[in-house]
């Protein structure tokens, strides 16, 4: 049952059908995911799914997807998809990004945004960030399954990605930490936690990490903040304060086709800006749970200095030739990104300057060193399997697929006179690798994520 506060809140929200909103949510939650297109198409893993998947409007390479679980399919294994609401597809889809462009995501865990905005910059570079470090793990693994090679992910205050980057973004996302309004259908235990209190508790919260955020974003640079409840204190008011404040952001309308399937902002008497480009996605008025968004703009005028950053320092010496010699060995191109070492690990980094503390990864982690060799990573195979020189393709009828993914060794006789370490593909897509020898596979496919057979 809702909380009758939150019920009086609703009905006093300006232009809500209060009946149709209770209604959608007594219906059946949405599900929806993905395709992620960095790794795959819909023509390619189509094939993989045991259902027909029917297109979301104005959400390209986003469908929807039956009740039954579907963490256990190759392709989800594979990082051919992504599990993820339809409002919260929406949200990012109001950015306007150019492939090449500085992307920071503050509260990014789990992940469905970031590699949404990874897609979206294959060019880019993006800064991942979550504050709580069990949700940061969750993160980094959802980046690593997906093949994400130009993610920086990181387990820092917004108010310390601040100090460190000054405006140095083209486009900051804030998806806040919020009172989850939007939740409720989905999870009860969102009801129980809710009251009055918390949601004024998260709005000071997601101020100050507004603030963040505009100290982030370049002269002309972009701001999205969301959130998935409906409270005015977190949404609008929030946007208010904020303009209020900088006076060198100016809040944008969103794409034709998303303002079509969402509500205006609300704006109050009490209120000194025009909310209606703001967004609101209710679930009686388009598919999903519910999101609040606001697209900001920074003027030109509005750059502040970036602070100095030392430059990545790469690997050298015979650790260096070490990692030189097994690309070379593994791969048929040259990747790109610079080889660092990162506690014990090997990563091919993009260009962005890091932080001196709360790095969890940065690019791609290629693998640890190990006497002189190279013990390749998990991510690496889902990153660069497609330009690995031995590859297993298994297509979704074959049994040695199921077998891969609960972690036992594996028949690979194509690969006879050919061993060393090998991409695995479930269908045409980067599933993880191992090691061929004498046309037998050794699984490398992490414990964690096996499956049973």
């Amino acid at each position: 049952m809702l909380p009758q506060d939150f019920l009086d809140r609703m009905r006093r929200l300006p232009g809500l059908d209060l009946d149709a909103f209770l209604a959608a949510l007594d219906a059946p939650a949405v599900r929806a995911f993905r395709v992620n297109t960095l790794k795959t198409d819909a023509e390619h893993l189509f094939p993989l799914l045991p259902f027909a998947p029917a297109p979301i409007p104005f959400a390209p390479n986003a469908f929807f997807a039956p009740d039954d679980k579907v963490g256990g399919l190759a392709a989800h294994h594979a990082g051919g998809m992504y599990m993820q609401d339809p409002s919260a597809i929406f949200t990012v889809l109001c950015a306007d990004l150019a492939p090449d462009a500085r992307v920071a995501d503050l509260c990014a865990a789990p992940g469905g945004k970031s590699t949404q905005l990874a897609a979206m910059i294959p060019d880019g570079i993006l800064l991942s960030n979550e504050y709580v470090p069990e949700r940061c793990r969750i993160l980094q693994g959802n980046i690593e399954r997906l093949g994400i090679k130009n993610a920086v992910v990181t387990n820092l205050s917004t108010a310390d990605i601040a100090k460190d980057y000054g405006a140095f973004f083209d486009f900051v996302l804030v998806d806040a930490p919020c009172s989850g309004e939007g939740m409720f259908r989905k999870y009860p235990i969102a009801v129980s936690e809710w009251s009055v209190e918390n949601v004024r508790l998260c709005a000071k919260r997601q101020r100050e990490i507004l603030e963040n955020a505009a100290a982030l974003t370049r002269s002309g640079g972009k701001l999205l903040y969301s959130t998935c409840t409906f409270s005015v204190e977190e949404n609008e008011e929030n946007i208010d304060n904020f303009l209020s404040a900088h006076k060198d952001f100016s809040l944008l309308p969103v794409p034709a086709s998303l303002a079509a399937v969402s509500a205006d902002g609300i704006t109050l008497p009490s209120f000194s800006h025009d909310m209606s480009p703001a967004r609101r996605f209710y679930p009686h008025l388009a598919p999903g749970e519910g999101q609040f968004v606001a697209l900001l703009q920074r003027s030109e005028e509005g750059m502040s200095p970036l602070p100095k950053h030392p430059p990545l320092m790469p690997i050298s010496g015979k650790d260096a030739e070490t990692v030189s010699d097994f690309l070379q060995n593994v791969l048929q191109t040259s990747p790109s990104g610079v080889p660092i070492c990162l506690r014990d690990t090997v990563y091919l980094a993009p260009a962005l300057p890091l932080p001196s503390r709360g790095v969890f990864a940065a690019g791609v982690a290629i693998g640890t060193l190990a006497k002189n060799r190279l013990i390749p990573h998990h991510h690496f195979f889902s990153a660069y399997g497609a330009d690995f020189r031995r590859r297993l393709r298994l297509a979704p009828d074959d049994v040695r697929l199921a077998r891969y993914l609960a972690g036992e060794e594996i028949d690979a006789p194509k690969l006879i006179g050919n061993d060393g370490f090998a991409a695995v593909f479930a269908g045409d897509i980067p599933l993880g690798g191992g090691k061929a020898v004498a046309g037998r596979l050794k699984n490398h496919y992490p414990k964690g994520l096996r499956s049973r057979a």
